[in-house]
């Protein structure tokens, strides 16, 4: 795994990169969950992203916020 402070290290695979002007939507599949990152079109290539390449998710938050269906 990547060391860093970040506890929440999820190693998944990419599945799907959708590019926009300026940011893309890397989409991880982790296991049977579908977890999605937005970031900028040079960190895609800066980190040589591609569909089928295994990454980590890392999740770095101060709140969740929870719902429900009603």
């Amino acid at each position: 795994m990547l060391k860093l402070s970040a506890r929440n290290q999820i190693k998944g695979k990419i599945v799907k990169i959708a590019k926009g002007a300026t940011t893309s939507h890397v989409t991880l599949d982790v296991n049977g969950t579908t977890l999605m990152a937005a970031i900028t079109n040079e960190g895609v290539e800066d980190l040589k992203l591609t569909e089928g390449k295994s990454a980590i998710a890392v999740i770095k938050a101060s709140d969740i916020m929870v719902g429900i269906d009603e």
